[in-house]
């Protein structure tokens, strides 16, 4: 996925900028970036953060990048930001999003007389540059920044950053939040909305969706006032979001513990294990809100080893992300020999890391292993954010398992494995339990998850569980 920060103040903002984009590095495990301007124009640094934090990658930055507005980021995907020269002047822009027609926007934009885009490994576009070619299209970096909400397939929050200020921009139906802060001297704009807290910063406003902002030192100017529809991404809460964060109002610890609940509510004591646990860093909440509901006592029988592989410290090739999630848990055999186990991750994707996490509970001695993903079963492919690395939806369990049950008739037939009334559902999470060697298995339910966010069903995304837009 990715996050960012950025600073206006009346000194220097650097040390805010790193602190504060450090502080979105749950988001992102590819690259990080800063660019500042001050009384020498525009300073940049652009590192991999794949095997090092962002944070000691950028300690010798800090020196050099000396300005008083500036903007960062964690990425998943593409360097940035990137620094740009048009005729709307010179800017830096980094962007959080997805771009689903990215080809016909590039095609567009060569009919238009642009000549070219530098091409990154692999032979794709960055699709910041690419933000950036459309905006140029028009007068005014106003103008062009509405261009890219309406051209757009997918979603596009975004950070520009001029010699005068920043321009804050969020998705045209909010899938992603955008949050301002303020203290003496200073404003800032944030991806999450804990990353100010501790450099001294106030809660000042959130932004709506398809909101743009000006943000100097001195003011925060509305430019273009918020839409009416609202479509934030309800996996926020189940997974990405940080404990500390909160979306519209709505904290991600608070939610995971009514999560859990919920999930214990639905097994109305089915089953009996001797302990609830969550798989680190995310099922922990959801599996603490399980306990404190069902009475069961809550333990760690696998402890996460931080010190030097935290979760951004994950390569791209999913093989070795599969063995380095294998070595990041080191069980407990004290609490698990002999035991029944209820287990919470926050979802299932593939499945590979779960059965994993799961068979190496049974060879340290355990009886039953109860799983309960935090979430609905994950049957669409995300259409609005890059928080998979999925190639294909096939790469999902669930549509893997569809697929050989329905052949030709998927399409068809999606919809009823969605609905955990129907024989589909149940049919699909035997497969699932069997494949994964699970004792019993019990997905979220999607109206129970919406209740645990607590905002109204039409302001929440659900795509990649119930392919509704």
């Amino acid at each position: 996925m990715g996050g960012f920060f950025g600073v206006a103040a009346k000194e220097n903002c650097t040390l805010d900028l790193f602190y504060g984009v450090d502080y979105h590095s749950h988001l992102g495990t590819r690259r990080g970036g800063m660019a500042v301007h001050g009384a020498k124009g525009f300073s940049r640094a652009i590192h991999n953060i794949e095997n090092s934090p962002f944070r000691t990658k950028f300690e010798r930055d800090v020196e050099e990048l000396q300005g008083n507005l500036g903007i960062g980021c964690i990425s998943d995907y593409e360097p940035q930001p990137l620094l740009v020269q048009s005729h709307l002047g010179s800017f830096a822009i980094t962007t959080v999003g997805k771009i689903n027609n990215l080809n016909e926007l590039v095609q567009q934009i060569y009919a238009n007389g642009h000549t070219h885009f530098l091409e990154m490994s692999g032979g794709q576009i960055n699709a910041t540059e690419l933000v950036a070619a459309l905006m140029n299209q028009k007068d005014s970096i106003l103008e062009g920044i509405q261009y890219v909400q309406e051209m757009v397939d997918g979603s596009m929050t975004l950070l520009l950053l001029t010699p005068e200020g920043i321009y804050a921009a969020r998705d045209r139906y909010g899938r992603t939040p955008l949050v301002i802060g303020e203290k003496e001297g200073a404003y800032c704009v944030s991806f999450e909305n804990f990353a100010y807290i501790n450099l001294g910063y106030s809660h000042y406003k959130e932004l709506g969706p398809g909101e743009i902002a000006f943000v100097t030192p001195e003011a925060v100017t509305t430019l273009k006032a918020p839409g009416d529809e609202l479509k934030i991404c309800s996996f926020l809460w189940v997974y990405y979001g940080y404990p500390t964060s909160s979306y519209e109002g709505i904290n991600v610890e608070e939610m995971r513990y009514r999560c859990g609940s919920m999930l214990a509510k639905r097994d109305e004591n089915l089953v009996r294990p001797d302990s609830v646990a969550g798989v680190p860093d995310s099922g922990v909440a959801h599996a603490i809100g399980y306990a404190n509901e069902s009475g069961i006592p809550y333990a760690r029988p696998f402890i996460k080893y931080t010190p030097t592989w935290p979760r951004s410290f994950m390569p791209q090739n999913q093989a070795q992300r599969n063995l380095i999630a294998r070595m990041k848990l080191i069980p407990v055999h004290a609490l698990i020999k002999g035991k029944k186990l209820l287990l919470i991750d926050d979802s299932i994707v593939r499945g590979t890391q779960l059965r994993e996490t799961t068979e190496f509970l049974y060879n340290s001695g355990a009886k039953e292993v109860h799983v309960r993903p935090a979430c609905p079963p994950l049957i669409y492919g995300c259409k609005y954010l890059n928080f998979s690395r999925s190639k294909s939806e096939l790469d999902l369990i669930t549509r893997r398992i569809i697929s050989e049950r329905e052949g030709e008739h998927v399409e068809e037939a999606l919809a009823d494995y969605a609905d955990p009334t129907t024989e589909r559902y149940a049919a699909l999470l035997e497969a699932i339990r069997r494949e994964q060697n699970f004792t019993t298995l019990r997905f979220h339910r999607l109206d129970d998850l919406i209740a645990s966010i607590g905002l109204p069903p039409c302001n929440l995304c659900t795509y990649c569980f119930n392919g509704k837009e």
